[in-house]
């Protein structure tokens, strides 16, 4: 029971603070394991195990391995670990996966099955509007309800006095950012592009976009690029920003980022979670 305990206080915490991290629960146990139905440990991003138990060496390595991969690409899964007499009878290799399923063979004497349910747990995702213009108010409070945590810069005479955002800053520095999968859109419009896409192109993201014409993001790039800016980075930045929708209001212009974003954001996923 205190290690159940310790497991659920150490899940808060690490949520509170916004710390990706992995939840490992034994859901079946045939003949004799260590651990038994119900056991969970908590799985940091570095592998270790920081709270819980889930049994000794017969499962630790298949466990982590998953709980690494489960952190990469978000998807839950099933680890299934059995002696290798079981596997054969199944026709399925360690490491191999069936239905959902990732096998391993049980190395130890006791020779029981264990399956294990993987589930990362990953901070919410950060959103990073740099601008204060309608389509950056709009993708704001459309974002949030949508799981983002949301970034606003812009200067405080560009802006509204209560932006819907999680956190605003006066001007485009931006920094302090949580660990997360991270997305940046720049909205100015005409008011600070410039110096709002020197400061995205700083920011570490998945994705940079830029609400404005190809036009004028192609006369950006040659601006910034002749002042030493990186051409890579700056060939990275969509223009313009979302998916063609035949947007024209700015929260329609919104919904289209955001409906870019959420597929970045699942590209993968759902493949990968069957």
């Amino acid at each position: 029971m205190t290690a159940h305990v310790d497991v659920i206080d150490l899940i808060s915490r690490l949520k509170a603070a916004e710390e990706a991290f992995v939840l490992a629960t034994v859901v079946r146990t045939v003949s004799v394991t260590a651990a038994k139905a119900g056991a969970k440990a908590v799985i940091r991003a570095d592998g270790t195990i920081a709270a819980g138990w889930i049994g000794g060496g017969c499962a630790r390595g298949a466990v982590l391995k998953a709980a690494r991969e489960a952190l990469a690409d978000g998807v839950a899964r099933l680890v299934s670990v059995q002696p290798e007499n079981l596997l054969a009878e199944l026709g399925v290799s360690p490491g191999e996966s069936r239905e959902g399923v990732r096998f391993a063979k049980n190395m130890c004497p006791s020779e029981g099955t264990m399956d294990i349910f993987i589930e990362p747990v990953l901070p919410q995702p950060s959103l990073v509007i740099l601008g204060a213009s309608p389509v950056a108010m709009a993708l704001a409070s459309q974002a949030r309800p949508l799981g983002f945590h949301v970034t606003l810069a812009a200067p405080a005479e560009d802006r509204p006095s209560t932006p819907d955002a999680d956190r605003v800053i006066d001007g485009f520095a931006v920094d302090g950012l949580q660990e997360a999968r991270r997305f940046v859109v720049v909205s100015t419009q005409g008011r600070g592009d410039k110096a709002a896409l020197t400061a995205a192109l700083g920011i570490a993201a998945d994705t940079h976009a830029f609400v404005g014409s190809r036009r004028k993001m192609t006369a950006l790039r040659q601006t910034l690029a002749a002042e030493g800016a990186d051409p890579l980075a700056l060939a990275r930045v969509k223009a313009p920003a979302g998916l063609d929708l035949g947007a024209i209001t700015p929260e329609e212009i919104a919904l289209s980022i955001l409906a870019e974003i959420v597929q970045a954001r699942r590209r993968g996923q759902r493949e990968g979670g069957g």
